[in-house]
């Protein structure tokens, strides 16, 4: 039985623990039982950040983020260098990624420090974008999305997959998501549930204005371009790319965005046994 975490650092929304009683007693929880616990309310700063990573000390064992899981979603990019496991607790609606109810709190927490859970490795994407202006990178953990940008239009994007031509899709927009991101925007577009732990990327179009446009699953060994195709529109302001609905970067025709698996992982707390069948079934019922 592992029992190997003594350091906690709670990242909180406020705008869901608003009064920060949850995490008082997240926080008085593991002080009674001899563990150091930090809190610290979430707030995005100017740099879109909700924790600065160099404020979270060194010897922080775990990670419990409060909110839903696009609060967890933040934290995992806010430490993406930091390698240190996050267990979400959910204050949202449809969370998947959030382990932790609030009603089952204080169990699940002493389940944590009888070292009754798991870890998960969450794949991640990498993406860089090339534009007229230059070079900009980025990393997700659910999807890289990209989108019509401005008035209602549909632009053409041209996929390829290892450099060559697959096809072409006129759409509102592509999503290009993890296992972990097929349970959200992808979901919403008609693509596949994916079972979170796999390696593999899921291209979706959103709204294609085709019949017979279908997602397409991909190995994560694959590397994928997609290219804006120029159209009558304004050929400098066309479409826009946003890596887990963040980092947003404007795109022209002839622009394009490369996306491959990356190295770097978001590694997951899971306490419950239950499998992702059973919770997704669940999930369907709320």
């Amino acid at each position: 039985m592992r029992t190997d975490m003594e350091c906690f650092y709670l990242i909180a929304n406020n705008m869901k623990d608003r009064d920060l009683k949850i995490s008082g007693t997240i926080s008085d929880f593991f002080e009674r039982n001899g563990k150091r616990c930090i809190v610290h309310a979430a707030d995005t700063n100017k740099h879109g950040f909700y924790t600065q990573e160099n404020t979270v000390p060194d010897e922080v064992d775990c990670i419990v983020v409060l909110g839903g899981d696009g609060t967890l979603i933040q934290a995992a990019h806010d430490m993406i260098n930091r390698n240190i496991p996050l267990l979400g607790v959910n204050l949202g609606t449809l969370g998947f990624l959030a382990d932790v109810e609030v009603e089952g709190l204080l169990p699940s927490l002493q389940s944590l420090l009888d070292g009754e859970y798991e870890i998960e490795e969450r794949m991640m994407l990498d993406g860089m974008v090339m534009t007229s202006d230059g070079v900009r990178e980025s990393v997700a953990l659910n999807d890289i999305v990209i989108n019509r940008y401005g008035r209602l239009r549909i632009i053409e994007y041209k996929l390829y997959v290892n450099g060559r031509y697959l096809c072409s899709y006129r759409a509102d927009g592509v999503i290009v998501s993890t296992p972990t991101g097929s349970t959200g925007y992808s979901l919403s577009a008609g693509g596949p549930i994916v079972e979170p732990r796999a390696r593999m990327m899921v291209i979706t179009p959103i709204c294609p204005h085709t019949l017979n446009t279908r997602s397409i699953v991909l190995s994560a060994e694959d590397r994928v371009r997609i290219e804006t195709v120029q159209g009558s529109q304004d050929v400098n302001r066309m479409a826009e790319t946003t890596f887990d609905g963040r980092d947003s970067i404007v795109m022209g025709a002839g622009d394009s965005v490369c996306i491959a698996a990356s190295q770097k992982t978001t590694k997951i707390v899971r306490i419950h046994k239950e499998s992702f069948v059973t919770i997704l079934g669940r999930k369907f019922k709320d």
